[in-house]
């Protein structure tokens, strides 16, 4: 049994998520599918994260099982050959060690939230942004931001289908920088509830637009109804997965 890890880039608009199930194709089931008409056989994919339908991933980490050694560059070759017109792509793909996991081994999961922020609508860039038209001011949200990195209690910004065991989370650092017309919001966390990157950004963003929120009021309130409306997944973006050891490198 062979072990391994793939890098993956994908488009998520048309996908219900990550995850495999009746309702529609998944970057799950859509890897799955690849790996089965490779080899005959259809191994437990495990990822770094469980992203929603419509959210992007620029490079997420996942690992697999195969009972046959094959070198990591005809396996990557091989996947791409049967994903060709699909809407994910191996960028990488190495033998690791037989005890990564690329789930639990991440120390550190990295997110980008991409706002259009014109008043002409997206053309090239649909579904790959959210578009708010109104004026929003960089230097409230960046302001607000900052209060949200460290340890806290986030059931504000949590989703009511969450099933996380608890609402507490330390987010490592939240930025917010404008390029042009486009102002991208950056979080780092060693792990997110659901949501909870989408309600930040909707907060942020009316707080930009002048609402008077108070981030420190919202997390005392301890209330979805507290903090501001969850942003569209289309401007989401999965950017990547740490890990403490780069990623358990096996000598295979």
């Amino acid at each position: 049994m062979t072990r391994y890890k793939v890098n993956l880039e994908y488009d998520g608009t048309d996908l219900i998520g990550w995850q495999e199930n009746a309702q529609g194709p998944s970057v799950q089931s859509i890897l799955s599918d690849a790996i089965f008409s490779f080899c005959g056989t259809r191994p437990d994919v495990v990822g770094a994260g469980r992203t929603d339908a419509g959210v992007h991933a620029l490079n997420m980490v996942a690992h697999f099982d195969l009972d046959k050694d094959v070198d990591s560059e005809t396996v990557m070759r091989a996947l791409n050959f049967y994903l060709v017109n699909k809407p994910v792509a191996v960028l990488n793909c190495e033998i690791v060690a037989d005890d990564f996991n690329a789930r639990f081994d991440c120390v550190r999961r990295n997110y980008k939230y991409v706002v259009l922020n014109r008043g002409p609508q997206p053309v090239l860039n649909k579904n790959r942004v959210w578009w708010v038209p109104r004026k929003l001011n960089i230097t409230a949200m960046k302001r607000a931001a900052s209060r949200l990195v460290g340890k806290h209690d986030f059931t504000s910004f949590r989703a009511a289908e969450c099933q996380a065991k608890s609402p507490i989370k330390t987010l490592d650092s939240a930025t917010v920088i404008k390029q042009g017309d486009e102002i991208i919001f950056e979080f780092s966390a060693r792990s997110f509830l659901h949501h909870q990157v989408r309600n930040m950004v909707g907060t942020l963003v009316e707080i930009g637009a002048g609402k008077p929120y108070d981030i420190d009021e919202i997390f005392a309130a301890k209330n979805r109804s507290a903090a501001g409306p969850n942003a569209p997944a289309s401007g989401l973006y999965f950017v990547s997965a740490e890990y403490s050891n780069g990623g358990c490198n096996s000598d295979k």
